[in-house]
């Protein structure tokens, strides 16, 4: 499973899903999708976990993270051009995504564990799934 693909069965509402697994696999379409994170409503509430206050700094998120079984590295599926389709050390990804209020997944382990930035004030997410 790919790292965008395992966001969508692991963290996507059930009704979502096909949706967007369609979205991702088709170019034209996967534009679509990357204009939607900035204000995406489709993540289940059952696998996010919010980060404390005192915590949502790029290092502070990293080592809860890596904690939770993260590797170095992360995929990155943005709104940013910039950022969008890399595999990149976690540490940098998010020194790049917290605070620039853009929609963004960093894909930690596919299907488990990710983190999710949006546009809106507190859309701010680490997202588990446990097996």
């Amino acid at each position: 499973m790919n790292h965008e693909e395992g966001l969508v069965k692991a963290f996507f509402v059930p009704t979502k899903r096909e949706r967007y697994l369609e979205m991702i696999a088709k170019p034209k379409k996967r534009k679509k999708f990357l204009l939607e994170l900035a204000h995406f409503k489709a993540l289940d509430p059952r696998y996010l976990i919010s980060i404390p206050p005192s915590q949502q700094y790029p290092e502070q998120i990293a080592l809860i993270l890596a904690q939770k079984g993260a590797p170095p590295l992360c995929w990155v599926t943005s709104e940013d051009a910039e950022l969008d389709g890399k595999e990149m050390p976690l540490s940098q990804a998010l020194k790049q995504v917290i605070g620039r209020q853009m929609g963004t997944f960093l894909s930690c382990i596919p299907g488990r564990l990710a983190f999710f930035e949006g546009e809106e004030v507190g859309a701010r997410w680490i997202l588990e799934r446990r097996n």
